[in-house]
């Protein structure tokens, strides 16, 4: 999607500044400049869109329509809807705080959350391509799990108050009877997307500030050396490892194939994948101008251990 604007950065940064592409400096300067833009472009874009949309239809229909289903109906449908929208974590908010101003049930759009960056078609088909089809499989059915349980547990603890931005009130009113133009539904949506962008473009900064120095700066040695080997603690360590860095899926499996040569189980190499893809500390960052720290560390606790659940699973079977 964002190929065009990678090699606009990538001509930037290696030709005209003259910097090495295998440099941490050039490496981290890539990094924040690519994600910095294609992060803004997403929120503005998708918030305003849902916006637009938002203004044609009464959102209660949406929750009404999920709340009609099985409970479980709106976790699956947000966690399979994740496997067809290719976002890292910090992609993925755009698209999840539209779903808060569309008045989504809160766990509903956290299952989206989770999925989106671990379980989105480039993990699958880079998982496939290294690995073969059986771990693929099992890859998607236990991060499907981990989004689904994940997205009830959170929906279960009734913690709407927690979300900081609030979904704007919507006055009951048959909507056909209400004849705006277009023109003026776009100036609102506009002046609300950008009233979202004031409050957040600071923590966007920091966090993928944050991502860019990890990515650029840490080595892969550091990692193999405290998570490598089959010791019971190498899939907590993988795990913790993987929260504050950064990446989406395709930046991250060539490094867990480096870390799988290297000795890694693959349980511990791929809970590192997902710590990686679906905690993220500029995902955190980000997140804390939208939802509370209690929130925050909610979601970062349950899908943490829903990692590692999933890492040791994995080594158990594969040994």
């Amino acid at each position: 999607m964002f190929n065009w604007w990678q090699k606009i950065v990538d001509n930037l940064i290696y030709n005209q500044l003259g910097l090495d592409s295998k440099s941490a400096l050039g490496g981290a300067l890539d990094f924040f400049i690519f994600d910095t833009i294609k992060i803004f472009i997403l929120l503005a874009v998708i918030i305003f869109i849902v916006t637009v949309i938002r203004s044609y239809f009464p959102t209660e229909k949406v929750r009404d329509y999920l709340e009609g289903k099985h409970p479980l109906f709106g976790h699956i449908s947000a966690a399979l809807f994740g496997i067809i929208t290719p976002f890292c974590s910090c992609s993925a908010i755009p698209l999840f705080l539209g779903f808060i101003q569309a008045r989504i049930p809160l766990g509903v759009t956290f299952s989206y959350l989770i999925s989106a960056p671990m379980n989105n078609e480039i993990a699958i088909a880079m998982l496939f391509a290294l690995f073969g089809w059986k771990i693929t499989a099992l890859y998607i059915g236990f991060g499907l799990f981990v989004a689904i349980v994940a997205g009830i547990i959170i929906g279960k603890l009734n913690l709407e108050d927690e979300v900081l931005i609030k979904p704007p009130k919507v006055i009951p009113t048959k909507i056909e009877e209400v004849k705006i133009p277009f023109k003026e539904r776009s100036m609102e949506s506009w002046v609300y997307t950008k009233d979202i962008l004031k409050k957040v473009w600071l923590y966007i900064l920091i966090g993928v500030g944050i991502g860019a120095f990890i990515h650029g700066y840490v080595p892969t040695e550091v990692i193999v050396k405290y998570a490598g080997g089959d010791a019971w603690y190498a899939v907590p360590i993988a795990t913790i490892l993987g929260v504050p860095m950064y990446s989406n899926a395709a930046g991250v499996m060539p490094l867990i194939e480096v870390l799988t040569d290297k000795g890694m189980l693959l349980g511990t190499a791929l809970s590192f994948m997902m710590a990686i893809t679906a905690l993220s500390l500029p995902e955190a960052m980000i997140l804390k101008k939208i939802l509370s720290i209690k929130l925050i560390t909610i979601f970062f606790s349950t899908v943490a251990l829903g990692i590692m659940a999933i890492g040791f699973i994995f080594n158990a079977i594969l040994g």
